[in-house]
């Protein structure tokens, strides 16, 4: 009996085996077509829009983030770290001399339209930011280019790029954005770039969305993870938690410490806090009255409380700033003989500068930044140290799109600006403030010439206490001509669903999202 019932259950078995593969073979029915699987996407939602996807023109982190997904650079930073590493070139000769470098281009790579990348095209990306052909939209290229006299192609997959002195930074520089490469004959780079990097571009909606699509042919050993990148402006702060918290995007940037809580009280959220490599400040107009006067520019940095600022504005997720650039960096001054608050010696100061006859106009922009997550809340708050010092100062806020061209055209008496640093280098923050770098990254209109050979002295030399002596001194010479009132160091913030993996913050900032994955 039991053999016969042992038949009967091998022969149920098989009858069930024949119809299952008589199943799988039938043919689709006329019309049906096979499911597609959904599409993987990626949704990075974060406050303001892009501005340029052209390399030689971005001077914004909301720019670099998409670009950095979209092309490559000769050499890139580790992940976490500003340690240098190969990458479109596989490796590079330094002459004895400091002066000429010899890249070896990658074999193999090509751009999003399937041509071949080739030292024409570095030179051709390069050649346009160097001294003779650059224009004063292009803000970068004057400090990372200064001292590159010539960019060539020595064979297909040979770059030679020559300068006129040793610059310690330089090969820290080639890693920043404004050294990705793109194709030249594209109709219209900063709107429709042609990259090499993992993600293409696809489309673009103002102040709505830029969406990237999977490059099936990087020419990385790892592939890109999702079909689709989606970089969303979502303005609001309490909107972007809510979206990240209900899941309709997967990463945001620019947190509010006022959301900080809710984000963290979610079990599908994670939130990083790191050290943020980056500096907030008040700057001064100094090409016009009163600011070309130093007197006028203590008088008011004496009535700003930094400390108040970080501990009631910032509410713990920033530390007040003690020079110009953060601690944790090679050359920092921790005693640089910054102004200090005394807001009795502000009142008479003013008065009797006659500051307190003269109508002062503060620009700001309205949305966090990662540096200022409070905004245009840092611009009120300094009107009202301003009041209570006897100046009358209005406040005229604007997005942030607009407000970099009200700064470049002088329009404020005060305004603020940040810089979260690209290299890990000294020389990346102090640049902000040389003679050189006015018209494009200095929005002071400040000069001066001791502070210039100071930073023309830290490039040249090697890393060392040397270098960092001079970069130490130069910081000096800042704190005594203060175009700048240097207010605080932001925690960095980032925050994702607990599904992605593979993603890291990084110390200048930089979002890289090749090898992240849900």
């Amino acid at each position: 009996m039991k053999n016969m019932k042992k038949t009967w259950i091998a022969l149920l078995l098989l009858v069930a085996m024949i119809l299952s593969a008589g199943c799988g073979a039938q043919p689709a029915a006329d019309g049906d077509e096979p499911a597609q699987a959904e599409p993987k996407i990626f949704v990075y939602a974060r406050g303001s829009d892009s501005i340029s996807l052209d390399s030689a023109f971005v001077s914004d982190g909301e720019s670099s983030k998409v670009l950095n997904q979209i092309a490559d650079t000769l050499v890139r930073y580790k992940n976490g770290s500003t340690e240098i590493m190969p990458w479109l070139a596989e490796s590079w000769d330094i002459s004895e001399d400091g002066t000429e470098y010899l890249f070896h281009l990658r074999e193999g790579v090509k751009f999003h339209d399937g041509s071949d990348l080739t030292a024409e095209d570095v030179v051709w990306n390069f050649d346009r930011q160097l001294a003779d052909n650059r224009t004063s939209d292009m803000p970068y290229a004057s400090f990372t280019f200064a001292d590159v006299v010539s960019v060539e192609a020595v064979d297909p997959l040979t770059v030679k790029i020559t300068l006129t002195k040793p610059s310690t930074p330089f090969i820290a520089n080639l890693a920043m954005s404004l050294s990705v490469q793109i194709y030249k004959p594209a109709d219209d780079v900063a709107e429709n770039p042609i990259g090499t990097g993992s993600y293409k571009f696809d489309s673009w909606k103002k102040d709505e969305s830029i969406t990237l699509l999977k490059n099936e042919d990087f020419w990385g050993d790892e592939k890109p993870s999702f079909d689709k990148l989606i970089f969303k402006v979502t303005k609001e702060n309490s909107v972007r938690a809510t979206e990240l918290m209900s899941g309709s995007v997967d990463m945001i940037d620019g947190i509010s410490f006022n959301d900080v809580e809710q984000l963290e009280s979610s079990s599908d959220v994670e939130v990083k806090k790191v050290a943020g490599m980056n500096i907030n400040y008040m700057a001064f107009n100094t090409t016009r009255a009163p600011f070309d006067n130093k007197e006028a520019r203590v008088a008011i940095a004496k009535a700003i409380n930094t400390q108040e600022i970080v501990d009631f504005l910032y509410q713990g997720y920033a530390t007040k700033a003690e020079s110009f650039f953060p601690d944790f960096m090679p050359g920092y001054n921790g005693d640089p003989g910054l102004t200090k608050y005394d807001v009795e010696a502000a009142k008479a100061e003013v008065a009797a500068l006659g500051l307190d006859q003269t109508p002062i106009k503060i620009i700001c922009y309205s949305n966090p930044r990662p540096y200022n997550p409070a905004g245009g809340k840092l611009a009120e708050t300094v009107q009202a140290y301003l009041n209570e010092v006897g100046v009358t100062a209005e406040v005229v806020v604007y997005p942030w799109t607009d407000y970099r061209d009200k700064v470049n055209q002088y329009e404020g008496d005060i305004y603020f600006m940040g810089w979260i640093g690209d290299n890990g280098d000294p020389d990346n923050f102090l640049t902000l403030l040389e003679g050189a770098s006015i018209g494009g990254l200095n929005d002071t209109g400040w000069s001066n010439p001791e502070f210039d050979a100071l930073m023309n002295k830290g490039r040249e030399l090697p890393n060392g206490e040397e270098r960092w002596e001079t970069y130490k001194q130069a910081q000096e010479v800042l704190a005594q001509e203060v175009p700048w009132v240097p207010i605080s160091h932001a925690l960095d913030l980032g925050a994702w669903t607990t599904n992605v993996t593979g993603y890291e913050l990084h110390p200048t900032g930089r979002v890289n999202l090749f090898g992240v994955d849900k």
